[in-house]
């Protein structure tokens, strides 16, 4: 009887936008001499992290099984893995409860028998190749072509390995395969093979613990599941006639529309938006320039738009239209109270920040009990952007003078359940380039 052949599979996913542009990467390694023997990688299209990742076990296992079709035996693969919501839904430790995930898994379970695989949670670090083969899917499915082997260098950034120590007589991992087995069983009877491969567009699955006996945890893991955010993808509007020479432009009177330039902005970001897929609401300031830049997004992905007051801009009060050396030059001693405290308001009956902040956030927590776990398209201006993103932070007011904002550049902010939020992007100006 010829030895059982030993295995590692390193696998990874990822996604840009989470859901975005997704691809994953896989590779087998020889347990006992550290050789690669086989790589995989593919650009999947829109998905979440968490289905590129379970896409790349599945072509991991898939590629180890294809390695060996003719042996007696399966070979023993131990899989590592840095995400851990896949490492402990195939341990059996976390229930598998988003729908993407279910069919996904199952195949999973399905290409090796469970008692000869075995999972380990690593850090990313440690996980370099499959996940530079992931990142090389991504960029020639950006770039409309396939992944090639031939030309990946994802090797290069593999970190040094050493041999796989025995891990125990047969009996520890079948019985550790057996509660895998169980936790699996329901995902598999209900999995229909003709749609394992569908792509999922649905937020990032949280954890949750599945042993409510085992020792207490602390820190995240031990955290309720909290549902998915609501997301909110902050758009700037587009350039108006008063953008180029950075004058003040306000709620108070001044409401411009695009400007050419400022329609070609809009145009782009609705092609983005488009090819993302992600967008599933809309929501504008009152003005102009914000409208009509949420109007070319709208058409282009077939939605309405809702009209939110409390996203438009700052009223600047007798600053509207002037630059800033003309406001300093007419309301020196103003200018200076405005910048060093945000209870002060502009000159003329404007507002300050403290007061913009205030109808920011009602509007923010209107927004977010809304559009609960969907992610909304928010077109509004750099003082409500640059607000949302400071309240996010729990950074000070001053804060905002740190920051940069592009006409129609994007950042995005989600939200959870139990009032945290997580600033994912800020300032982000490649979809005009």
């Amino acid at each position: 009887m010829s030895a059982v052949r030993r295995l590692v599979v390193e696998a990874d996913g990822g996604s840009r936008g989470n859901p975005g542009p997704a691809g994953y990467g896989a590779v087998v390694i020889d347990a006992a001499t550290g050789e690669t023997l086989a790589e995989a990688a593919e650009y999947i299209g829109v998905a979440t992290n968490n289905v590129a990742e379970y896409r790349g076990l599945i072509a991991g296992l898939t590629a180890a099984k294809a390695l060996f079709p003719d042996a007696g035996t399966s070979p023993e693969v131990h899989v590592r893995m840095d995400s851990k919501l896949v490492v402990e839904q195939m341990s059996g430790r976390w229930k598998i409860k988003h729908p993407d995930m279910k069919p996904l898994a199952a195949r999973a379970a399905a290409i090796l028998p469970p008692s000869s695989v075995t999972y380990e949670w690593i850090p990313r670090a440690q996980n370099k190749h499959a996940d530079r083969l992931a990142n090389e899917a991504m960029d020639a499915g950006r770039d409309g072509r396939p992944w090639e082997a031939s030309a990946s260098t994802a090797e290069l950034d593999a970190p040094a390995r050493t041999p796989l120590p025995d891990r125990g007589p047969p009996g520890d991992a079948a019985a550790g395969a057996a509660k895998a087995r169980a936790a699996l069983a329901a995902a598999r009877g209900a999995a229909d093979t003709g749609t394992l491969f569908e792509v999922g567009t649905g937020a990032s699955e949280e954890p949750e613990p599945r042993d409510v006996t085992a020792a207490p945890q602390v820190g995240w893991a031990a955290a309720p599941d909290l549902g998915a955010p609501a997301t909110f993808v902050l758009l700037r509007h587009g350039e108006t006639r008063l953008t180029p020479e950075k004058r003040f432009s306000g709620s108070g009177g001044t409401d411009p529309e695009l400007s050419a330039t400022g329609r070609e902005q809009a145009a782009r970001a609705a092609a983005h938006f488009a090819a993302l897929g992600s967008v599933q609401e809309i929501v504008s300031s009152p003005l102009r320039r914000c409208r009509e830049t949420a109007a070319a997004v709208a058409e282009r992905l077939g939605l309405d738009v809702r009209i939110e007051d409390g996203l438009r801009e700052t009223d600047f009060g007798a600053w509207e239209g002037l630059t800033f050396g003309e406001v300093r030059e007419r309301y020196g001693d103003d200018l200076t109270a405005w910048l060093a405290d945000p209870e002060t308001a502009p000159t003329g009956g404007g507002e300050s920040f403290a007061e913009v902040a205030e109808r920011v956030a009602a509007a923010r927590d209107r927004l977010t009990a809304r559009y609960a776990g969907r992610t909304v398209l928010v077109v509004t201006h750099v003082t409500p952007i640059k607000t949302l993103v400071r309240l996010a932070l729990e950074a000070p007011a001053q804060a905002m003078f740190r920051m940069e904002l592009s006409a129609a550049s994007i950042s995005t902010v989600a939200y959870y359940g139990d009032g945290n939020a997580s600033v994912r992007l800020l300032n982000d100006t490649s979809h005009l380039r």
